[in-house]
Parts: structure tokens; sequence; C-alpha cells
């Protein structure tokens, strides 16, 4: 495999200085050409594409290890309808459901083997986590550290404790650093987000050497999206915020580049719940970091667009959020995932006091608040612990809940992006508040596992609420599949028809295709007037993509939305 150096040897020089780059680069090098691509579809995102978050052990049976069983679930109940899968950390961990990692390179044995995620990912474009900014306290790379093992020598952050540390960003209320016993005395390691993750030293060549090894063990494997959790935070400079330093931004400059060299086909994704200036950040120039980020700020404005019943707020920030630095990059659109939902992402977009409204609303709904550190002293909420169904459920009415949780996924299915859908949303999941009381932390409180034949009762009565949601979701997503205008490439535009209906427009570049897409916001019928004229020139006929009711094109035309109602009304020349 040919393998051009100079780009990379320019990132390392970045990081290191041009000695450690010059005695780095031969090893890396020669990593890159052992690099063997893996036997699976690699064909370019398009509007077919939607994705699934879920644990591998989302669901247990008596007769096949978890990761054959989510197999099972998936091929009985979708069809082919989600396209891909964001497996959550499958490999042994300490804590934190998988994101204290114990050894990158295995499979927890109690959910599987390799073979068994080489299998998923000849079925569905896989995604993966590299859990970068650190390891859990039982990895051998950190018992290796804390005994003096001259291999993992500054593997990890040491600081003494008296150092001031006031100017880095918190996200949790937890201390930053925790002492460790050794041989050679006390240790204090940085520790971000819990004492059982220990946060590496990318200052040491030789950790990033060892974490893109693992990087590209996940693509030989199968992989197509990587995932890089946690990536705002993995550079420290103490004196500084340690978080979006330049460093950092350049680490993932270096992940591009060599996935753009050595496996073209694969993509990688940022996961920085952060406000949204600096979480489109990791788009970089659009071609030199990340292909995907997460699409953080759209859980709350959508929280907010149905209790206020005004998509005001999100129609303005739609407007200008999805005009990306290139089309090459898109969003990750999500609504929730196996953490709360941030709140920090729609600080200066909504009001202080929208958010306190949206905090308020969740906690009536049974949810919980968790909070971060500021450099004050003082706490702020950082994310809303609560299923999605919950959190947007009408307490009078479960008719009523559906029409707002389906309302909810059309908006986000219809957005320029990839769809990724939480396997609790796809099931219309309650709050687990049984399993927060018994493991002790808020995040439990949507991460409840399943057994099997239980989920597979419900969804087999048709009038059950778990199968009406997984319906209905489904739907959406065939119907999105219908038109290449859902392309996650292609621009949208934003049609300000009225507060009460959230309306996008997509089209193909070329304008061939062009579906519009209207969103009742609120409890009430409403009666849009929609100029085509000024939209289409030559207009001809219309489809609603979701009944495939053919609607007469006028110059002036007049729809009726029912309360939480959708209409993707494609156009056609």
């Amino acid at each position: 495999m040919g393998i051009n150096p100079t780009p990379i040897l320019e990132h390392l020089e970045f990081l290191y200085g041009s000695e450690v780059a010059s005695k780095t680069l031969p090893e890396l090098t020669a990593r890159l050409q052992r690099f063997h691509p893996p036997n699976i579809s690699t064909r370019p995102l398009d509007h077919r594409d939607a994705i699934l978050i879920t644990y591998g052990d989302q669901f247990r049976s008596t007769t096949a290890n978890p990761l054959k069983t989510l197999q099972t679930f998936c091929r009985r109940f979708l069809n082919k309808t989600i396209t891909g899968l964001h497996l959550l950390p499958f490999f042994p961990y300490s804590s934190d459901d998988g994101f204290s990692v114990i050894d990158f390179y295995q499979v927890n044995p109690n959910l599987g083997t390799w073979e068994d995620i080489q299998t998923l990912a000849a079925d569905y474009l896989l995604m993966v986590d590299l859990v970068l900014n650190h390891t859990s306290v039982q990895n051998p790379w950190f018992q290796g550290f804390l005994h003096g093992n001259p291999a993992f020598q500054d593997f990890y952050i040491t600081v003494p404790p008296e150092i001031d540390l006031s100017a880095v960003v918190r996200p949790r209320a937890l201390p930053l650093l925790t002492p460790f016993e050794t041989p050679q005395g006390t240790l204090w390691v940085w520790t971000t987000f819990s004492a059982d993750q220990v946060d590496l030293n990318y200052k040491n060549p030789r950790v990033l050497l060892q974490i893109i090894d693992v990087l590209l063990t996940y693509l030989e494997q199968g992989a197509r999206i990587i995932r890089l959790d946690a990536v705002a935070y993995v550079w420290k400079e103490i004196g500084t915020p340690c978080i979006h330093l330049p460093q950092t931004h350049r680490l993932v400059q270096l992940f591009r580049t060599i996935v753009d060299q050595v496996a073209p086909w694969a993509l990688l994704i940022t996961e920085t719940n952060v406000p949204h200036a600096e979480n489109v950040s990791y788009f970089g120039d659009g071609y030199n970091e990340a292909h995907l980020v997460y699409n953080f700020a759209l859980p709350p404005l959508i929280l907010h667009t149905i209790y206020s019943g005004n998509a005001t707020a999100l129609s303005q920030w739609a407007a200008s959020a999805f005009q990306l630095p290139s089309s090459d990059v898109t969003y990750f659109n999500f609504l929730a995932s196996h953490d709360g939902i941030g709140i920090n992402p729609v600080r200066g977009i909504l009001s202080p006091q929208e958010i306190e409204q949206i905090i308020a609303t969740v906690k009536n709904r049974g949810g919980l608040v968790s909070y971060k550190s500021n450099p004050d002293g003082s706490l702020s909420p950082y994310e809303l612990n609560i299923t999605l169904y919950d959190a947007l459920a009408d307490p009078t009415s479960e008719e009523i809940s559906l029409q707002r949780f389906l309302l909810a996924h059309a908006i986000l299915i219809a957005l320029r992006g990839v769809p990724g859908i939480y396997i609790h949303s796809l099931l219309g999941s309650s709050n687990w508040i049984e399993g927060v009381h018994a493991l002790g932390y808020n995040r439990a409180i949507n991460r409840q596992k399943f057994i099997l034949s239980e989920i597979e009762a419900d969804l087999y009565r048709p009038d059950s609420r778990r199968a009406r949601v997984l319906n209905g979701i489904l739907t959406l997503i065939r119907a999105r599949q219908k038109s290449p205008a859902f392309d996650p490439f292609s621009d949208q535009t934003i049609l300000d028809l009225s507060s009460a209906v959230f309306c996008v427009l997509r089209q193909t570049p070329d304008s061939l295709y062009a579906v519009l897409c209207l969103h009742n916001v609120t409890a009430q019928t409403q009666h849009i007037h929609i100029p085509l004229s000024h939209l289409f020139s030559t207009a001809s006929k219309g489809v609603e993509l979701l009944t495939q009711r053919e609607i007469d094109i006028t110059d002036s035309l007049e729809m009726v939305l029912p309360p939480y109602g959708v209409t993707w009304l494609e156009i056609t020349h």
C-alpha cells in the first residue's frame, strides 16, 4: 500500500517537533502499510441510510450470545430499513457501561466474539467507539504505568495536587485529579470523567501510536464509522481550559489523513457535547477533520419547539446551522442516545429562561438533571436524563404522546444529515427509575436492557406502544428512502411559513428531486399557504411520501395539517 508520509509528518511535527516526529514516522508508516481492508460494502452514504444506536447486550436470550441476539432482533423487526448500527463499546470494561475500557483489542466475552462483530459489519454500516481520552484503571497500560513498567512510562497525566487547575473546563461535578498509590509513592492522575477513567497523555507519541493501532484494528474488523469519543478533551496544557486546543484539532486532522490514505471508504465522527459553535469547529475546513459531527443542539431545540408549540427558534437556528463548510461533511442528527440530553449546546441559541423551562418540564416528566463544575466552584446543569418518550409525553393522552413523539422523529429524519435512532426511542421506552436506584447514576434512566422474548411479545401486539412507535419510525425512514432529495450531504432550505410549522425543503443539487417537509408543532390544526411558484418554476405534480397520496400542484397550494401532523410532499417536474 502506497503511503504519502509528507502530510503525516507535518502533523507529527506540529505536535512533537521535528526530532520526535522524524523518529515516530517510520513506525507509524510501517503500521499503515500493514493495514488489511475488510471485505465489507463501501458504498457512500445516501438517503437510504439510518443508524440504530444500541448496546451490544441490549437484548438477551437463552439460545445465543447477546451480539447474535441483537442481530436476530434487527433481522426480525427492522427489515433492512435500518442500514447502520452504532454498537456502543463492546470491550471488557469496569464502569460507565463500556466507556472505561480494560482492553481495546478484545470483545467482551459476555457479549460475543470478533466473528460476531464481523457478521454485523457485513450486514450493517458499523459505527465503533474509539474511546481515546481515557482507559479503565484496570487496563494493563495503566497497571503497567503504576508499577513502573518502562513501556508505559508517561502514558498517563500526573499533576501535583497543589497546581492551579481552575481554568480547566469540567464536564462533571467530580474531582479532576485522583490519587493512586505506587511503589514510588502517591501519584495524582488526571481523571476528566471519573476516578475509574484515567486520561491518556498524548504528549507521549507512544500513546498516539498505540491509539492509531487501535483505530486501524477497528477498521480491519469491519467498522465503517469511527466515533471519536470525548475527543475535545484529549490534549492538556496546564493554564488553559484543556478543551478544543489546537493540538486536539491537529490530532483529528492526523486521523483524517490516515483514514483518507488507507481506508477512504471510512468516516470519522466527533462527539463533542459543547456549545454549537465549538461543536461544528470539528468539521475543520470541510475536508481535513471529521466527516460527521454530532448535532448536539437538535435534541434540546426539539424539546423547546414541542413544549412551546413554536418553531421559530428551531427554524432560525436551522437556517444557519446547516450551512456547512463543504458538501463532503454533514451532521449525525439524533434526539436521544445512551447519554442524556445536553444543555450546553443551546446556550446562546435559547434564552436562559427558555432553557430553565425545558429543565422544569423534564423534571415534571420524571426526568433527572446532571451537573458540571464551573471554574468558580459553582454547579450548573449539564444534561437532562430521561427517555425521549417520557420527555415528549402528554400527561393527559397516550395518543397525543405518540403523535408528538413521531413528529419529533419526522423532523429529525427530514433534516440534512444521517439520522441516528436510539434503541429506547425505537421501542418507546419509559424512564427506568429502578435502574437509577440500583446502579446509582442518572444515565441509567435510559439504559435498561431487555429479554428479547419479552420485547417480541410487545412488538407482536400491533396496538402496543412499542409496536406503534417502532412502526411509526420505520414508516418515516422508508418514506425518506423513497427520495434522493434526502441525501445526507445535500443542502436544505428552511421556509418561514408560520411559527406553528417547521418547514424544510430538501432537494438534489440538480433540482430533479425535491421534497417539501411540513411539521405542525402545535396541538391545533394549521392551514398553510405555500407559494409554490416562488420555489419551483416547472412543478407538475406532487406525491405525499408518507401516504403515497397524489396532490394537484397549483401556483398557490393550501395544505391542512392536523395537530402534530406531518406532510412530506415530493415535487416532480
